[in-house]
């Protein structure tokens, strides 16, 4: 924001703070690694009256995650995101973005999380909007109102909760609510905070907002959206169904059903679109039921599995939508019908796509196999059949909708398009700004590899969070040590 009138200088201060920040998780993450759950009590007020951040190996780990696209979207941006955006202020709601997604990670305070969760919408709607074009304040609108109306059900929630226990502080609510006498109002509690939540993390019937609003702004912005945005939603459901409201049949029962219902949902509305995006977009949707499903199931293997999907998920959805931007720059469109000859133009680009592409499908044994394995274990032990169909039913329409994308854009002979005015071809750009564009998508495209060739580090990464929400004992144990201490 000091350097409001030199956009060099936001694009230095943006490549360079994304660096340090991903450093920084880095760090954070080894330590937590190494020495377990770690907190701070926000003004030294002891838990649970004070605001207290908690840093478990899953907040460490999406942190992470959320650095690594924060900086590979930053790179980006910077030859992406047209001048006139720029002016008006990207980088520095972009940040607030990435701020508000680490805050909603850490936070062990309930109504925090709630907070957390309004600046990532403040700054979402305003990237959303930027540019002030017709599609993008017609998905703007949906977004936000959607939006607002997740966030009015889990305000309310709160004072439900607030007023059942008389504290906000995770940890301690995690104690207090199998103490009350009033089971059934806890449960609707819980319901409100499914639905709430729900709409944030897209799911059935809740997710016909994000298709409508994700493939308008610009690619960049569309990135860190689909990577981040609704998975920060699936944290929320993660977090509270494993911390505060556990072992309910029906609310499992209500979980699965709703995942069944997203991947088939989702799956189906991929396969009718033809705009590329939009294809994308509803392939979130399909995905977000396999993390959703195995929640549902309440196994280690389950929660394993989840987060496995969640890791490879965020890296892969981040990656997507900055391929449909690269193709937007190589083609001047994103219709499946007027693209084509993508891999005989451009086949070094073309393979490098494909990891991306595939790695999505899970195809043995890149990133998006793995945790199927797990999610199916879990369904066969659960002898839950219906969400085992729908896992491989997701898996087998992912691989035709790819198949699709990949004939279409990649091996059909191109299409004459007209481009637009203010349109810059790729092979007008210098070759620093080619750079820009195509090391972001590698630099993810490594990422994703190293998560399906180094599966085994992230299956032991992911039972091992699994084991600490199962056990929650270790979180709470963390974040009142000081009062253990002072005893």
């Amino acid at each position: 924001m000091f350097a409001w009138r030199s956009l060099k200088w936001q694009k230095s201060l943006t490549i360079i703070g994304n660096s340090f920040a991903l450093v920084a998780s880095i760090w954070v993450f080894i330590f937590i690694y190494e020495n377990g759950t770690q907190t701070v009590q926000s003004g030294n007020w002891e838990a649970p009256f004070g605001i207290t951040f908690v840093a478990d190996m899953l907040a460490a780990t999406l942190v992470l995650l959320t650095c690594i696209s924060g900086f590979a979207v930053a790179i980006f941006s910077v030859v992406s995101v047209i001048k006139a955006r720029l002016k008006f202020g990207y980088f520095s709601v972009f940040h607030f973005l990435l701020m508000g997604l680490t805050g909603a990670f850490l936070t062990g305070d309930i109504f925090n999380l709630y907070v957390w969760f309004e600046i990532i919408i403040i700054s979402s709607f305003v990237l959303i909007s930027l540019g002030g074009e017709r599609n993008q304040l017609e998905g703007a609108v949906k977004y936000f109102t959607l939006n607002i109306l997740a966030s009015m059900i889990f305000l309310t929630a709160l004072g439900v909760l607030y007023g059942l226990t008389g504290t906000l502080n995770m940890a301690d609510l995690s104690q207090k609510i199998v103490l009350l006498e009033n089971q059934a109002l806890v449960e609707i509690c819980a319901v409100l905070f499914l639905v709430g939540f729900g709409i944030k993390s897209a799911v059935f019937p809740l997710y016909f907002w994000l298709p409508a609003s994700y493939h308008t702004p610009p690619s960049a912005v569309s990135a860190i959206f689909a990577g981040l945005l609704t998975k920060v939603g699936v944290y929320a459901l993660i977090r509270v169904f494993t911390l505060i409201f556990v072992g309910d049949l029906f609310l499992e029962t209500l979980l699965i059903s709703i995942a069944i219902l997203s991947i088939f949902s989702g799956g189906i509305g991929a396969l009718i679109q033809n705009n590329i995006r939009k294809v994308f977009s509803y392939l979130i949707i399909c995905h977000i039921g396999f993390m959703i499903g195995g929640l549902g199931l309440f196994t280690s293997v389950a929660i394993a599995g989840t987060i496995f999907y969640l890791i490879h998920d965020i890296i892969v959805k981040t990656n997507l939508f900055l391929i449909s931007g690269l193709i937007y720059r190589l083609r001047s469109t994103s219709s499946l019908k007027k693209l084509g000859g993508l891999y005989s133009e451009y086949p070094k680009i073309s393979l490098l796509l494909a990891i991306p592409l595939f790695s999505l499908v899970g195809i043995p044994p890149l990133s998006g196999f793995w945790p199927k394995i797990s999610l199916l274990l879990a369904g066969f032990e659960r002898e839950n059949y219906w969400f085992v169909g729908a896992v491989i039913f997701g898996s087998l329409i992912t691989l035709v909708i790819i198949a699709k994308v990949w004939s279409e854009a990649f091996w059909k002979n191109p299409q004459p398009v007209k481009k637009w005015k203010n349109f810059v071809d790729f092979c007008e750009l210098k070759h620093i700004q080619k750079a820009q564009l195509i090391f972001p998508i590698a630099f993810l495209s490594v990422v994703s590899l190293y998560i399906g060739f180094g599966a085994e580090h992230i299956q032991q990464l992911s039972e091992r969070i699994a084991m600490e929400l199962m056990d929650n004992q270790q979180y709470i144990d963390a974040v009142f040590k000081t009062r253990a201490n002072a005893r």
